[in-house]
């Protein structure tokens, strides 16, 4: 079992993955302060992993968001509006002296590449040479992975395959998807995402148009770069990744204005446990509606040819991080 820790915005989870079944095994998830001060952030990270039983003297994996140098382990947070305190911290040391198991060593990566390499491992890339991921959340993640390792250069990447660093219409990416700017463009200081969501499925048209215009956008900008690129499967993962059944229409249309029109599905699509599916339920085994339709991509006959361009939402994003985080652990 390998031992990790995924950080995010506001929480962190530790794990035990077990990497040949693809599967997590034990996890224990608390809640972070992004604002919060260096002790009180790592003590946080040092609390959960407590609860892990891992061996003393593993190598752990750890999945944390950019700007950070993963390569030695020290935080760059600035000008990102989460963990600033941090910055110029050596959380590699912190977590090598501070961790009751001392661990022998703590590999480093980005969230969103430990993201893709965990759906590319055994989920919803599993199959593809060349796919894309994209995280959905406080900001835009993203990374390329070409024959199962992640690519931050070549043909239709970004650079260091970010695509919060492209603009579109002149402004940062994010000034137009992402938690705050959707936010702002709503203009309601009492709602958060999820809640123009719902409002955007009972009918309200300025809903609607704040969330389509923003995910249009992103397709736009997308579709130029997966071309480029050769990207056969765009996973989409993070909190708005969950109204999938407003995300995927909006989403596919600006892909094809971007020059990749995605096919209608792969053989057995289905729409995840965690997505949320119109109607205040979840998915069962009922196979879902074709793309369109208020209940996001149809379930295709397996059997059925594969097809050459897929979007599909991501299962369990934090599975897939936690698996990717072990895969780095594991291959370091």
């Amino acid at each position: 079992m390998i031992p990790v820790l995924e950080i995010g915005g506001t929480h962190v989870t530790a794990a035990l993955v077990d990497l040949p079944g693809r599967r997590v095994v034990h996890r224990t998830r608390s809640p972070l302060d992004p604002h919060g001060g260096a002790g009180d952030i790592l003590g946080g990270v040092r609390r959960c992993a407590a609860g892990l039983p891992a061996p003393p003297g593993a190598r752990w994996g750890v999945a944390v968001p950019g700007p950070f140098d993963y390569a030695k382990g020290v935080a760059l947070f600035a000008g990102v509006g989460k963990f600033e305190a941090l910055y110029g911290v050596d959380v590699r040391a912190a977590l090598l002296g501070g961790l009751w198991q001392r661990p022998g060593d703590v590999v480093f990566l980005n969230d969103a590449h430990a993201f893709l390499a965990g759906e590319w491992t055994g989920g919803a890339a599993h199959g593809h040479r060349r796919a894309v991921g994209i995280t959905l959340g406080t900001g835009v993640g993203s990374a390329f992975l070409a024959d199962g390792l992640i690519r931050e250069d070549g043909s239709g990447v970004p650079p260091g395959g970010r695509m919060d660093l492209t603009e579109v219409g002149g402004r940062p990416l994010e000034d137009t998807v992402s938690r705050r700017a959707i936010l702002v463009r709503y203009g309601d200081p009492a709602a958060d995402v999820r809640d123009i969501a719902d409002r955007a499925r009972a009918g309200e048209q300025r809903a609607r148009r704040v969330l389509a215009d923003a995910l249009t956008a992103l397709g736009a900008a997308l579709g130029p770069r997966l071309a480029a690129f050769g990207a056969t499967v765009l996973v989409v993962g993070g909190s708005m990744a969950r109204s999938w059944d407003l995300v995927f229409p909006a989403l596919r249309g600006g892909l094809a204005s971007g020059g990749w029109v995605p096919d209608d599905g792969e053989p057995g699509d289905v729409v995840p446990d965690d997505v949320d599916r119109g109607d205040g339920s979840q998915r069962t085994d009922t196979p879902a509606s074709p793309p369109g339709t208020t209940t996001g991509p149809r379930r295709v006959p397996a059997g059925t040819a594969r097809h050459t361009r897929a979007v599909r939402p991501a299962g369990s994003a934090e599975d897939a991080a936690l698996i990717g985080a072990a895969r780095a652990a594991a291959t370091a």
